[in-house]
């Protein structure tokens, strides 16, 4: 269902932030640039997916609109995602043009990974300092089944370029699912010790388009610290912030550190600063949200800057307190994964 922008007469200033009715400040957006991958995980697509039409993407010129408008509203971090961003022809132009942007003090990527290896000095020449690799498995039997596609090799070709052209931190992410990672935990564990990688655990989340979630697949954090730290002691990391999706822990012997995001079993929502847009122009407020707003029509259709920011100040205004994945009332999202952005 779409949020409807109020009326002229009940406007008052455009504020400068973004808070919704639980005092929440919004300072975080993530922006889809494609629903296209060259993968197909399971957790994320089915392997026959229907994609949007080439002109419903938003434009980079419209994604950077989009960004100065949020700036405008106080948001100043902004990761690129997917689908996956690095198959978007002239993807560095758009970092380009978005780390010129004064207001950002954080701009990053989420990446599959396979055309990193081509991509990571281009990349950083436009202003890319933080990048994400998701990485599933470290067998390539497994990579194999889980991404539908024989390309670890070039996973892990382009997570040693990152690391080379300086990238830091290179965080890996991990969905974790239950009788498929937990082989596996020591393996990412020992990748986080010995090179320059922040492996964060994921909890597998109802939004792949098989409907293969079940709450018995998740792999809950608690279980994955306790294996990972059986082998290697673990701390937690003080001075988090409480809306950083992943809880830190480092190893003892000051060997790195590993991130849990405990999405399912421990949700951070209360302190959920996040929105996001996707690839087609719509504003949610949440991941698991159940309505979201049209951006992309009102852009087109010749809107003022004031006129979209009402929009993001709208639907902020009527987030929800939380998801509701542990009860019964839970309803899934009616896009996968890639369509609404990783």
């Amino acid at each position: 269902m779409p949020v409807s922008p109020p009326r002229e007469e009940e406007r008052g200033a455009l504020p400068d932030r973004l808070v919704d009715r639980f005092g929440r400040v919004h300072t975080n957006l993530r922006i889809s640039i494609t629903d296209r991958c060259d993968f197909r995980c399971v957790y994320c697509m089915p392997e026959e997916m229907e994609f949007f039409p080439r002109e419903h993407l938003l434009t980079y010129e419209e994604i950077v609109r989009l960004v100065r408008i949020a700036a405008r509203l106080g948001v100043d971090k902004v990761r690129l995602t997917g689908g996956e961003p690095l198959v978007r022809r002239d993807v560095t132009h758009l970092v380009e043009a978005l780390s010129r942007l004064g207001a950002l003090r954080d701009l990053s990527l989420t990446t599959n990974g396979a055309r990193l290896a081509e991509l990571a000095q281009p990349l950083w020449e436009a202003g890319l300092r933080r990048i994400n690799v998701s990485l599933d498995s470290l067998d390539p039997v497994k990579f194999a089944r889980i991404t539908r596609r024989d390309m670890l090799d070039r996973v892990l070709a382009g997570l040693a370029a990152a690391a080379r052209v300086g990238f830091r931190p290179i965080k890996v992410n991990v969905v974790a699912i239950r009788d498929f990672t937990e082989e596996e935990l020591l393996d990412f564990a020992r990748l986080a010790r010995e090179g320059p990688y922040e492996v964060r655990f994921i909890e597998f989340m109802p939004l792949d388009g098989d409907d293969l979630w079940d709450a018995s697949r998740v792999l809950p954090a608690g279980e994955i610290l306790a294996r990972i730290g059986a082998a290697y002691p673990l701390e937690r990391v003080p001075g988090q912030s409480p809306s950083d999706p992943a809880t830190l822990y480092r190893f003892t012997d000051g060997s790195g550190q590993i991130g849990i995001i405990p999405t399912v079993t421990e949700p951070f929502c209360a302190h959920c600063n996040r929105i996001r847009i996707t690839s087609d122009g719509m504003l949610r407020y949440c991941l698991f949200a159940l309505e979201e707003t049209d951006l992309k029509t009102p852009l087109r259709a010749g809107a003022s800057d004031e006129e979209i920011a009402w929009r993001f100040v709208e639907t902020v205004r009527g987030k929800w307190a939380g998801h509701l994945i542990q009860q019964a009332e839970f309803v899934k999202p009616r896009r996968t994964m890639s369509q609404i952005g990783g």
